[in-house]
């Protein structure tokens, strides 16, 4: 797909909005280094903390890009399920702002297209199944963010490449595939089966400059994939946690209690703690080993990405006969 979006990028990739781990120092960080650099406005706990945060990133990267070197754009990510009470106010400031691209989540994308494509905004909708993959469409998103298997936090059940060529069957907008994916090599995977972008979260959430509790960083340095449980007892919702922080809170993993009541993605919330103490992450654990920063994360992801370039492009298929 050729976009002004995608050419404005030192690498397709997006710096996945985390709750209460994305913050305008790892969405600055991010842009500035070539990736888009988003966050969930969730992340702020009142009104006046979205302002500031916005205000932030907006003065940081320059709001009209600046500089020798442009960044990147930036990303807010709205949850638009009926339990985020703030998503009108948080409307009202994006409708100020006007990121480059919003990003829904758990919920239609339907209450924002009107304000962000009256800006000129890119609308792009999370996606678990096709189900929803095909309501997104219906409602005129310029992309969708397929979360497959192996994504951290709420996640999917489809294979990357499974979703991408479902996808791509009934849609020809942007396309970011996210699911485990957490080196250069990977995405240039995705980017070749037919996706425009990578989703990364879990690979940028040891970095320096996200909001993590070092515990956090630690652990997901410390972990690979067999240290993650997927469960819906948490949020109500099939999300992939650390099992090191179930067991620290006195969960068992094999045994996690079916949540009771309404979903809830909110943080905090009795023994369980969603979020704040229950920690997420997805299969692209094996390849953090340290932290560092965004920076250096993306300089390694570049490096690998073009030897993926260069190992595809001398791969000549023999014929028969020949």
């Amino acid at each position: 797909m050729n976009s002004p979006l995608l050419t404005a990028l030192r690498l397709p990739i997006v710096a996945a909005p985390m709750f209460l781990v994305s913050g305008p120092d790892l969405v600055v960080s991010a842009c500035q280094s070539g990736v888009i650099g988003s966050f969930p406005t969730q992340n702020c706990r009142t009104l006046d903390d979205l302002d500031s945060w916005m205000g932030s990133i907006t003065d940081r990267l320059g709001a009209d890009g600046n500089g020798s070197t442009s960044p990147a754009p930036w990303a807010a990510n709205l949850v638009t399920h009926s339990s985020n009470e703030r998503l009108a106010n948080d409307l009202r400031l994006i409708a100020e702002y006007k990121p480059k691209v919003v990003i829904t989540a758990l919920g239609s994308p339907k209450p924002v297209m009107d304000v962000v494509k009256g800006y000129g905004g890119i609308v792009i909708a999370d996606v678990v199944n096709m189900k929803l993959a095909h309501k997104a469409a219906d409602a005129g998103v310029d992309g969708m963010a397929c979360i497959s298997a192996g994504a951290g936090g709420h996640t999917g059940h489809l294979s990357p490449f499974a979703f991408t060529s479902a996808v791509r069957e009934f849609f020809d907008g942007m396309i970011i595939i996210g699911g485990g994916i957490s080196d250069g090599y990977g995405v240039a995977g995705a980017i070749t089966a037919g996706a425009d972008l990578v989703y990364m979260g879990t690979r940028f959430l040891a970095a320096e400059e996200s909001m993590a509790q070092q515990a956090y960083k630690q652990m997901i340095v410390d972990s690979g994939p067999d240290d993650l449980v997927v469960s819906s007892a948490v949020t109500g919702t099939p999300a992939s946690w650390l099992k090191p922080s179930l067991i620290a809170t006195g969960l068992d993993p094999d045994n996690l209690a079916p949540l009771t009541g309404e979903k809830n993605y909110t943080a905090g919330g009795g023994s369980l703690k969603r979020w704040k103490d229950v920690w997420a992450a997805g299969q692209g654990l094996q390849t953090i080993h340290a932290v560092e920063p965004v920076s250096d994360i993306v300089d390694q992801i570049a490096a690998e990405y073009d030897a993926a370039l260069q190992r595809i492009s001398s791969f000549r298929p023999v014929g028969v006969g020949v």
